[in-house]
């Protein structure tokens, strides 16, 4: 989104000597693609139980068959026995790509300037050379939505696949404009705005919001009847929401906040996605008569209110899926979002179970953005998106042994581990002669 300035290229300058120094000891692997079949593994497919003694074969980046009897062919033979298959999992909100160095400005490319911007396309400001991505798909995750942060309307998010050179090609073929609900409550402990000061600012963001809402229902409606405008991008993109044509994800945590959303959500013929809720819990019920999803998280996370008990984040997401509301997790991070399998397995553990979580991860955010006929399970004829490991890769011990992203073959390498395999066994230091 920001164009790169002098002080970035000499952030990246500094970093090349460690890139050279991680391959002097071996040869640089890429991913690449193939005819694989991967044979003997316990197979999770999510949606259609589990499958013991079953191979899968990969080819041409798709899911081309699964069963017990498939001929190898010309096929690279991987055995699996022992071992158990899984969809990729997918996160449902990050800020993967867009941002590698908090404390380094250049590196931080989430937000734009102003308040109503969402013609920002987060895909286009990806880097799909960022050090997290190979940190993140070895363990086990392969698909996530990145998203713009800022002001009322930040930008378009975009889902993800964690394999490409270009953006375009990592692209995995959903999108949503992002809102930030106004909020009505403190920012922080931090916050000494009045009572009142808060009630006028969030009624003049509302305001606000409405008004954005009403133009660009007027601006959708012209421009159906032929009618020849002025150009417009940030209507034009909040008017592919009023078509129907891209969802809204609307950020918001509270519950008061959360019943305000969806009241405001009432009478609109859109799609809508509810983000962050935090609080969801308290008014699930209601979530759920709304019939809109829910991408929640991060789940490891401390209690919203001083009162709350203390497993309250880690029992959010169980408690509205009880409820019946849709419910897919996000880790809301960039650099961890590696972690995305423990904070479904702690969803697990503090009351969703583990097959609703696994669900959380996979099917119901491809459900979520449009995408369930090919991504967020084994099932034949979908994109190749499949780790394979020693056991649950919920569970700490698991090891993730291979990965597959849109049928290519993922190298299970990165920073982390070249620094691991660097250190292990350290040589004696240079001579002091």
């Amino acid at each position: 989104m920001k164009r790169l300035n002098k002080s970035f290229f000499a952030f990246l300058l500094a970093l090349l000597p460690m890139f050279a120094m991680a391959q002097i000891d071996g040869e640089f692997v890429k991913p690449r693609s193939g005819k694989f079949l991967l044979q003997n593994a316990t197979v999770h497919t999510i949606t259609k139980g589990v499958l013991e003694n079953t191979s899968v074969l990969i080819e041409n980046g798709k899911i081309a068959q699964i069963g017990s009897s498939i001929t190898a062919g010309d096929a690279e033979v991987i055995d699996c026995s022992g071992l158990v298959i899984y969809p990729g999992m997918i996160d449902g909100g990050t800020t993967l790509g867009l941002v590698e160095v908090n404390s380094v400005p250049e590196t931080v490319d989430s937000r734009e300037i102003g308040n109503f911007a969402p013609n920002m396309q987060a895909l286009t400001a990806v880097n799909p050379n960022s050090e997290a991505v190979p940190v993140t798909r070895v363990s086990g995750v392969t698909t996530v939505l990145t998203v713009p942060q800022g002001g009322l309307f930040p930008g378009t998010a975009a889902l993800i696949n964690l394999v490409g050179y270009t953006p375009d090609q990592m692209y995995a073929g959903a999108k949503a404009v992002v809102m930030n609900f106004p909020s009505s409550g403190r920012r922080g402990r931090w916050d000494r705005r009045s009572d009142d000061d808060i009630k006028k600012e969030n009624d003049k963001a509302l305001k606000e919001a409405n008004e954005l809402w009403d133009n660009a229902t007027s601006y959708y409606e012209l421009t159906e009847k032929g009618a020849e405008l002025e150009y417009y991008p940030e209507m034009a993109q909040l008017a592919k929401v009023i078509s129907g044509e891209l969802p809204l994800m609307i950020e918001v945590n509270t519950a008061s906040d959360i019943q305000g959303a969806l009241k405001w959500i009432e009478g609109k013929d859109a799609k809508f996605i509810l983000s962050g809720v935090s609080e969801g819990w308290r008014v699930a019920d209601e979530i759920a008569k709304a019939g809109i999803p829910v991408i929640t998280g991060p789940i490891q996370a401390l209690p919203t209110r001083q009162s709350d008990r203390y497993d309250a984040a880690y029992s959010n997401a169980g408690k509205m899926s009880k409820a019946g509301v849709k419910v897919a997790i996000r880790t809301n991070d960039q650099e961890n979002v590696r972690n995305l399998p423990f904070h479904a397995a702690f969803a697990a553990a503090y009351g969703m179970g583990k097959e609703e979580a696994w669900k959380a991860v996979t099917i119901t955010p491809a459900e979520i953005f449009g995408l369930a006929d090919q991504l967020g399970s084994v099932e034949q004829g979908k994109v190749a998106n499949l780790i394979v490991a020693t056991k649950d890769p919920f569970e700490t011990s698991s090891q993730v042994m291979h990965v597959f992203i849109n049928g290519y073959r993922i190298p299970l390498s990165n920073r982390h581990i070249r620094l691991y395999q660097e250190f292990l066994e350290r040589s004696p230091g240079l001579n002091k002669n």
